[in-house]
């Protein structure tokens, strides 16, 4: 006979539930960013330069509509001179997948040029996509 509960004991039913616990927590910042602006659309992405340091500051959301705003940033923020250059995501509610692939390139491509690109405060969905792709992530450096 075979158990449907996993190994640690807990049933698939159980686990799942969690995952969605865990997702709906996650969207808290993204709902309370649409409460204020009184929408359902996401927050416009914008980026504004570090005063402390070679870098920007993105706040907003990073998905389909502001792609090309986010594309926009990592070119500019690409063209900051410095072996280091700083990017604070303390104040961005959502990345998509897509918008994480950018900032793998935009990393990988400072890697090439002898150069980092170093993440402050990575929201949830960034850290929830470098932990389903790994390896896919794995030019990405943040901060500790």
């Amino acid at each position: 006979m075979t158990s449907s509960h996993g190994h640690d004991g807990s049933s698939p039913a159980a686990g799942a539930q969690a995952r969605r616990n865990d997702a709906a927590g996650a969207d808290a910042p993204v709902r309370r960013a649409q409460a204020r602006t009184g929408t359902c659309a996401p927050a416009p992405l914008t980026a504004l330069p570090l005063q402390d340091r070679a870098g920007a500051r993105l706040s907003g959301s990073c998905d389909l509509d502001t792609r090309q705003s986010l594309s926009t940033a990592l070119r500019v923020v690409s063209g900051i001179p410095g072996p280091v250059v700083h990017l604070d995501l303390s104040a961005v509610v959502f990345l998509d997948a897509a918008a994480v692939a950018a900032l793998v390139q935009a990393s990988a491509a400072l890697h090439g040029q002898g150069r980092r690109l170093l993440l402050h405060d990575p929201p949830y969905s960034l850290r929830k996509v470098v932990e389903m792709f790994p390896d896919e992530c794995a030019a990405l450096e943040v901060a500790a």
